[in-house]
């Protein structure tokens, strides 16, 4: 597979799809918490860059290790040199990814966009997505640079527009409420 260097200076779209993380073994060998859908397949893109496009690996998968990848980073020979390695995040070009299917989004796609009310008005931007096993939920920056979390689910996040930059957000009741509004559950019930 023939890869292409991202561009330095632009903004060009990387996508990270892994960290490195504590050696293994004595002889180079680095374990990988991999993004991609099969976790082996992050040796599939070639040259893997970091976040500034500046470094590239090349990775040689070895196998499987408690969940992660285990993999042989080119140039890596011994535990020293594989250790400071430890926290790397691995990226590709967004272009070398595959198309994705409906309904289907890559994160660095929607991080970045502006996070309409259905209702009317602006509530942020998306600053990232997150899955703490109960599906992604999107990270909103509002511009008072409070936080508000909301399901990555078709009913709060109906509408999705690429080209205008932006999502509409129709939040579920109570999510943009504000919880120090002076009121306890015992004041509304009198």
């Amino acid at each position: 597979m023939t890869t292409r260097r991202p561009k330095t200076g632009t903004k060009e779209n990387l996508v990270c799809v892994g960290v490195i993380g504590a050696a293994k073994g004595l002889r180079g060998e680095v374990r990988i918490k991999s993004f991609t859908a099969e976790p082996a397949d992050i040796g599939a893109y070639g040259s893997l860059f970091d976040a500034t496009g500046e470094r590239s690996f090349d990775l040689r998968v070895m196998g499987m290790a408690k969940g992660q990848v285990v993999a042989r980073v080119e140039g890596v020979g011994d535990r020293d040199a594989a250790d400071a390695l430890k926290g790397i995040y691995l990226h590709v070009p967004r272009s070398a990814l595959p198309e994705t299917g409906d309904e289907e989004y890559y994160h660095a796609d929607l991080i970045g966009l502006r996070a309409d009310l259905a209702g009317g008005g602006r509530l942020g931007t998306i600053r990232a997505i997150y899955d703490f096993s109960a599906g992604d939920m999107l990270e909103i920056a509002q511009e008072d640079g409070a936080v508000v979390m909301v399901p990555f689910t078709r009913a709060a996040v109906p509408e999705i527009d690429f080209a205008g930059g932006r999502v509409v957000i129709d939040p579920p009741p109570g999510l943009l409420d504000d919880p120090d509004d002076g009121n306890t559950d015992e004041d509304e019930e009198r």
